[in-house]
């Protein structure tokens, strides 16, 4: 019996030790935006550096633009400065609008400084999956494309298998309900995925593309859509001169839109405890509603001039 009692509270100790090292609980802190759209708003440096003053102070581990970002033409390299003189780790996507203009694949690569439109990397133990939703299905297609192809299906696979820590994916064209035209295709294999791990979960995928404010939970992974920087795109039929006739001539498709009157950003905090915890930010119409001007309401409850804040729930990640 001494020698028991002697060798409890070793045993606690032990015990103490591995549970705490199970439970360990790792946290990223990420700002973000999409869909800036340089070439059509007229104040595009001003959104950009309100972003860029605001992460001065957050202090993220790292930024992310969701896409549809700019072309790389000479009139718009300030935006490109902009984002090249942030400090931290700050990383981009390829949405549909960044080959505009006749602008490649490669040169839209090359001006951001990516190897490849879709890649991995790894901040504060979780690791971050981007994937390019501008895959053509067969190479006569023509126009802007949202879907995933067979050989970066493969890669997302291999990248997958072997995943040790848990992850975040990243895309412009999103993978819910509302994504890429084979969004149900990708994800029967995250769901399988998270069906074989403990450890490597895929907890979300952030996306932009249809300037929403909206995020919904499938099958234990949240598709979570960031509005975008600027506006809310109506097209040709609601067309409507919203800042000086000046402005209006000199960006051609700003009237065409429904402009929030400040820029929407946020920075997003996950949790592997089970919290993915997203800021609000809050603006106003620029000029009249959508629905003021006769645009259809199907939408209106994520059509808004905001980012809202959430706290969004999920089952904590075994490490």
């Amino acid at each position: 019996m001494k020698c028991l009692h002697f060798l409890l509270p070793i045993l606690c100790l032990i015990t103490t030790f591995s549970f705490s090292q199970k439970k360990e609980i790792k946290k990223v802190k990420i700002g973000l935006f999409s869909d800036v759209h340089i070439p059509t708003m007229h104040d595009s440096q001003a959104r950009l550096t309100a972003f860029m003053d605001s992460m001065k102070t957050a202090k993220p581990d790292f930024i992310i633009e969701l896409g549809d970002f700019s072309t790389p033409a000479e009139k718009y390299a300030y935006a490109f400065a902009i984002w090249d003189a942030y400090p931290g780790p700050k990383y981009h996507l390829i949405g549909n609008h960044e080959m505009d203009g006749g602008t490649s694949l490669a040169q839209a690569l090359a001006t951001r400084k990516m190897p490849s439109s879709y890649y991995t990397f790894d901040q504060q133990g979780f690791r971050f999956i981007v994937l390019d939703g501008n895959d053509k299905k067969s190479p006569e297609l023509k126009g802007y494309q949202e879907h995933i192809g067979t050989t970066q299906l493969a890669w997302l696979k291999a990248e997958l298998a072997q995943a040790t820590t848990p992850i975040v994916i990243f895309s412009h064209q999103g993978l819910g309900l509302d994504g890429v035209d084979n969004a149900a295709e990708v994800r029967a294999i995250l769901e399988a995925h998270n069906a074989k791990t403990k450890t490597a979960k895929i907890i979300a995928n952030f996306y932009g593309h249809i300037h929403y404010d909206r995020a919904e939970e499938v099958n234990g992974i949240w598709y979570i859509c960031i509005n975008s920087m600027s506006y809310k795109w109506l097209g040709e039929d609601y067309g409507h001169v919203r800042y000086s006739d000046e402005i209006d001539k000199n960006f051609k498709w700003i009237k065409y839109t429904a402009p929030y009157k400040d820029p929407l950003y946020t920075v997003v905090e996950i949790s592997t405890d089970g919290v993915i915890d997203i800021a609000g930010k809050k603006s106003e119409w620029v000029g009249p509603s959508p629905w003021d001007i006769g645009f259809p309401d199907k939408n209106k409850a994520y059509d808004r001039p905001e980012i809202r804040a959430k706290k969004l729930r999920f089952s904590p990640v075994n490490q």
